[in-house]
C-alpha cells in the first residue's frame, strides 16, 4: 500500500549504506571508522598531564589526511544504581551496603570517537543540503580504493599514537558493536533511542524547528558555532574551585563544565573539520583584500581585515594548521517544565567556561542528524567556525567518572562526585600491573576523620573475602564487628582478646607443635629477648646480638634433645643462667663484660622468670589457637601506657602472626596494627619492623600500620625506615587540621603535587544529603584518587565506637538472646524510621 502520510520513514531518510570490515559506509562515498575512548578518571590529572594529554590528539591529528572530521561523542546519562542482593554468598552486612544504594541516581558516560574520510564538495555543504532534506545524489568526487587504503593507514596511526601516550585509550568498533547483534544493540540503533541500554525498538521522531522529539524525549541544544561565542583565551584546563586550597590545585579539562559536572541527560560532540590548509589561507588572503579595499565604507572591515590578518601571521609564524571546529550539547528530557530546568543548566555551565550561552532553535534536527555515527559528513558548514587544531582540542573533555576494578577481590567504596558504589582493588590488581611491589598499607588520620569506620569497612569485606586477620587494637574500634562474627559464627571465629588483671595475655615463644624451627622463627625469638633486654635508647652492638642467637640456637638444640625439657621462657631462663654462662666461662677465648653482659642480661629478664612480676607472660602452658581462626583482636588499651609490657606483648602478638604465616600455605593473611606501633618503635625494633615488613609479602600477606599522630611520624625514623618506605599502599583521611604541617607529611611521605592537591580536596565538598567520610588511596606512587567510605545504617551501628550507641545496641542484643544481627536489624530499622518520620 502506497504512504499517502506526510511524515518520512526512517528508512527513506536513513543515511548509511553498509558496515564493512568495521568500517561504516554513508550513502554519499564516506568512510568511517568508530574507537571507544577511555578517559582517566575525574581529580585525578594534573596541568601537567592536561597538556600532554592535548598534545597527543594533536599529534595524532595531523597524520589524518585532508577533509577528514573528527567527532567525539561524549554520553552522559542518568542511571540508577542496581543492586546485585540475590547472591547467596552476600553476608548481611553487605547485602544491606547494597540495599542501602538501591536505586542511587548517578551520570554514566560512555564516550565515541569516529574519524570520517569526506570528500571536498562534500564539506562545504550547508543545512540545506542536509540528507533530511533532499534525496541522495552521487557526489562528484568519491572515495577510489587508493583514498580508502591510505585513509584507513592512517586512521591506524592515529590509534597507535593515542593509545602509546598512556593516558587515553582507544578500542576499535567491531561490526557488532556498531550494527548490533540479536541480544545486543549497536551504537547505531542507541543512538536513534538517546540511551545506552541494548533498545532494539526504534522510536517515532517529531522534526521540527520549533520542537524535536524522540519517542517521549525532548530535546535541546546548545551550540558553540560562532567565534562571538567562544572566550577570548582558550586552556587545555581550568582550576576547580571547590576542590582547591590556597596550598593546592585540583584541575579539570576546559570543557568538564558540560561533561561530567553537567547533571542531566546529554550529548557533548566536539567536531574538528581538517580542510585543505593551504587553501583555506589562501581564501583568508583574498577576504583581507577585500575587507581592505571596502575599509574606507565601513570601520568593521578594516577590523576584520586586522582580524584575519592576525590568524595568518599566527598561521604562517608558527606553523599552525587551520580548521574548522563546532561544538554542541544535545540534552533532553521528558517533562517540559523539566527541560526548562536542563536548558539553564546547560546554558549556566557554559557560562562557566566563558562562552556565551547559546540555544539553538533552528538546526537542532540537521545536527541531531549529523551526528549519527558515520555522517559527521553531513554536518552544516555554515556552523562551524575557524580556528587552529591546538584550540578546537582545549574544547575537548578529557576526563571521565570513577571506574570499577576488573579485578575478583577488592572492598567497595563509592564516587565521591555521583554516590555510586564502586569495587576497588587495592591489593592484588596493582601487584600484577607493578604499580605496587607488596600488599602494605600505612593509613594516616587524625581523630573524627573517619578512620576507625574505613578500616573496619576495609577489614570486613577483606574477612568475608577468605582473609585471616589479625588485629592489633588500642581502643576497643574493631569490638562491635569482632562480637557480630563470633555470635555469628557461634564461637568459631571473631575471637577478641584483652588484657585484665585476672586474665592477663600470655604466650609461649618457644612452642612449636613440630619442634620445627627455621632461621625466621630463631630472629624473631632473639629480637623478642632483646627488646625484652635492653632500653629504648640503648643500642645493641654485634657481640651481644651474636651471641643472644648463639644461646637461643644451643637452647633448641637441647629441647630437641631431651624431649623432658618443657619448651618455654622459664627452662630457657635456667638454660642461661646454668649451662650457657658456665659454656662463656670455658672458652678458650673470653667475652668481656663490657661486650656481652650475661648478669646483666639475667637480672633484666628475671621479671619474666618465675616469681617475677611478669612471669605470666612468656610461660603459657597452653598455645593459642591462631591458625584457624579467620578474625582475632588483640585488644591491648589498658597496658599501652606500660612501657616494659606493651611492647613484649605486640612483638609476641606479631611473631604468632608470622607463625600463623608460614603454616598457611596460598591463603590472604593480613596483620594490621593500630597505635600499637608508637610502642615498639625502638632502634632494637628496626630490624625486626623491617624484616616483618619484607617477610610478609612472601606469604600472600600484609601489613597494615594505623596511625592518627602526625607528631609521631615525623619525628620517628625508625617508621619511615621500617613500615613507611615497605607500604606501597598509602591511605590518607581528612588533614585540613594538619595543613601548616603538610609539607612535612608530603616530604616523609615521598608524595607528588599531584597527590597533595588530592588530599587537600579530602571532604572539601560532600554532598550535604548523603553522610559520609572521603579518604585518598595512593598506589606506588603511580595511582591514587579520593572516594567516599558511606555505609548503611547497619554498617554504622557495627562500626560505630560511640559509647553511647555501642550500649543501646548491647542492651538490645541482650534482650534479643544475644542476637547481635537482629538488634543491629532493629535498631537500624528504627532510626530509618525516625529519620523518614522527620
Amino acid at each position: 500500500m502506497r504512504n499517502i502520510l506526510k511524515s518520512a520513514t526512517l528508512e527513506s531518510k536513513f543515511p548509511l549504506l553498509s558496515v564493512e570490515h568495521d568500517c561504516i559506509i554513508s550513502k554519499d562515498a564516506e568512510i568511517t571508522v568508530g574507537f571507544k575512548v577511555i578517559l582517566p578518571e575525574l581529580f585525578t590529572v594534573t596541568s601537567t598531564e592536561y597538556e600532554a594529554i592535548h598534545s597527543t590528539w594533536l599529534k595524532a591529528i595531523k597524520v589524518l589526511p585532508d577533509f577528514s572530521i573528527v567527532n567525539k561523542q561524549d554520553w552522559f546519562i542518568q542511571e540508577n544504581y542496581e543492586p546485585d542482593v540475590q547472591k547467596d554468598e552476600l553476608s548481611f552486612l553487605s547485602r544491606s551496603f547494597e540495599r542501602h544504594f538501591n536505586e542511587r541516581p548517578f551520570l554514566n558516560h560512555t564516550c565515541y570517537l569516529f574519524l570520517t574520510k569526506t570528500t571536498k564538495e562534500h564539506s562545504r555543504k550547508q543545512s540545506n543540503f542536509s540528507t533530511l532534506c533532499r534525496g541522495f545524489i552521487v557526489p562528484k568526487e568519491i572515495q577510489d580504493k587508493e583514498t580508502a587504503v591510505k585513509f584507513v593507514e592512517a586512521v591506524s596511526q592515529f590509534e597507535r599514537i593515542v593509545n602509546d601516550s598512556g593516558f587515553v585509550k582507544l578500542a576499535r568498533l567491531t561490526t557488532d558493536e556498531i550494527v548490533g547483534t540479536n541480544e545486543h544493540a549497536g551504537i547505531i540503533e542507541k543512538y536513534f533511542a538517546l540511551s545506552q541500554e541494548d533498545v532494539t525498538c526504534l522510536q517515532d521522531m517529531a522534526i521540527s524547528p520549533a520542537e524535536m522529539r524522540i519517542g517521549d524525549k525532548l530535546l535541546c541544544l546548545h551550540t558553540l558555532s560562532d567565534l562571538d561565542d567562544l572566550p577570548s583565551k582558550f586552556q587545555t584546563d581550568g582550576r576547580y574551585e571547590k576542590l582547591s586550597t590556597d596550598r593546592s590545585d585540583c584541575r579539570l579539562s576546559f570543557a568538564s563544565p558540560v561533561g561530567v559536572l553537567l547533571s542531566c541527560n546529554h550529548i557533548y560532540n566536539q567536531y574538528i573539520f581538517i580542510d585543505d590548509h593551504t587553501e583555506n589561507l589562501k581564501r583568508f588572503e583574498k577576504q583581507a583584500r577585500n575587507m581592505h579595499s571596502l575599509s574606507r565604507y565601513s570601520r568593521a572591515n578594516q577590523i576584520n581585515k586586522q582580524w584575519i590578518e592576525q590568524y595568518l601571521n599566527a598561521a604562517h609564524s608558527f606553523g599552525l594548521t587551520s580548521v574548522r571546529c563546532h561544538c554542541n550539547v544535545i540534552a533532553w528530557s521528558e517533562d517540559h517544565e523539566q527541560l526548562k530546568r536542563i536548558k539553564n543548566d546547560v546554558g549556566s555551565q557554559l557560562a562557566l567556561m566563558e562562552c556565551k550561552p547559546r540555544h539553538n532553535t533552528i538546526d537542532t534536527p540537521t545536527l541531531y542528524w549529523a551526528g549519527i555515527p558515520g555522517n559527521a559528513g553531513d554536518f552544516p558548514s555554515e556552523e562551524s567556525f575557524y580556528t587552529f587544531i591546538e584550540q578546537a582540542l582545549c574544547l575537548f573533555t578529557e576526563e571521565t567518572n570513577y571506574r570499577s576494578s576488573l579485578s575478583p577481590f577488592g572492598i567497595k567504596m563509592v564516587d565521591r562526585l555521583t554516590g555510586k558504589p564502586l569495587h576497588v582493588d587495592i591489593s592484588d590488581l596493582p601487584m600484577k600491573k607493578g604499580i605496587t611491589t607488596n600488599r602494605n598499607k600505612f593509613v594516616l588520620g587524625p581523630s573524627g576523620s573517619g578512620k576507625s569506620f574505613f578500616m573496619n569497612h576495609m577489614v570486613r569485606q577483606y574477612y568475608e573475602q577468605g582473609t585471616h586477620v589479625l588485629l592489633v587494637d588500642t581502643g576497643n574500634s574493631y569490638q562491635g564487628l569482632c562480637t557480630l562474627i563470633n555470635r555469628k559464627t557461634k564461637g568459631e571465629d571473631g575471637i577478641y582478646f584483652t588484657y585484665t588483671e585476672d586474665n592477663p595475655i600470655s604466650f609461649n615463644p618457644f612452642y612449636t607443635d613440630d619442634y620445627q624451627f627455621d632461621v625466621e622463627k630463631k630472629d624473631s625469638i632473639k629480637t623478642l629477648l632483646l627488646t625484652l633486654w635492653k632500653s629504648e635508647d640503648d643500642k645493641t652492638s654485634k657481640t651481644e646480638s651474636g651471641e643472644l642467637g648463639s644461646a637461643v640456637n644451643a637452647y633448641i638444640k637441647k629441647i630437641k634433645a631431651d624431649k623432658s625439657v618443657t619448651p618455654c621462657f622459664n627452662t630457657f631462663y635456667e638454660f642461661m643462667r646454668d649451662d650457657y654462662r658456665q659454656e662463656l666461662n670455658r672458652r678458650e677465648i673470653k667475652v668481656k663484660k663490657m661486650d656481652f653482659n650475661i648478669d646483666n642480661l639475667l637480672t633484666t629478664l628475671s621479671q619474666y622468670y618465675r616469681g617475677g612480676r611478669y612471669d605470666f607472660l612468656l610461660n603459657s602452658d597452653k598455645d593459642i589457637d591462631l591458625l584457624s581462626k579467620r578474625f582475632i583482636v588483640f585488644e591491648i588499651d589498658s597496658i599501652k601506657e606500660n612501657k616494659e609490657l606493651f611492647p613484649v606483648v605486640t612483638i609476641i602478638i606479631m611473631e604468632a602472626f608470622i607463625n600463623k604465616m608460614r603454616r598457611l600455605k596460598g591463603v590472604r593473611k593480613q596483620l594490621i596494627i593500630e597505635e600499637a606501633w608508637k610502642a615498639i618503635a625502638s632502634a632494637n625494633m628496626a630490624e625486626y619492623l623491617k624484616y616483618m615488613y619484607k617477610t610478609v609479602r612472601k606469604y600472600y600477606g600484609e601489613a597494615i600500620v594505623v596511625t592518627q599522630e602526625v607528631d609521631d611520624i615525623i619525628s620517628s625514623p625508625v617508621v619511615k625506615e621500617s613500615i613507611i618506605n615497605n607500604s606501597d599502599c598509602k591511605i590518607l583521611l581528612d588533614q585540613r587540621k594538619y595543613m601548616n604541617k603538610f609539607d612535612s607529611i608530603q616530604n616523609l611521605l615521598g608524595l607528588t603535587e599531584k597527590e597533595k592537591a588530592q588530599i587537600l580536596s579530602i571532604n572539601m565538598d560532600n554532598h550535604p544529603s548523603r553522610r559520609y567520610k572521603e579518604v585518598w588511596i595512593g598506589l606506588g606512587g603511580v595511582q591514587s584518587a579520593v572516594y567516599a567510605t558511606e555505609v548503611s545504617l547497619e554498617e554504622y551501628y557495627t562500626y560505630t565506637t560511640e559509647e553511647t550507641e555501642k550500649l543501646e545496641l548491647n542492651n538490645l542484643a541482650e534482650k534479643l538472646d544475644g542476637n547481635m544481627e537482629l538488634a543491629i536489624k532493629q535498631l537500624a530499622e528504627s532510626k530509618r524510621n525516625q529519620i523518614y518520620e522527620t
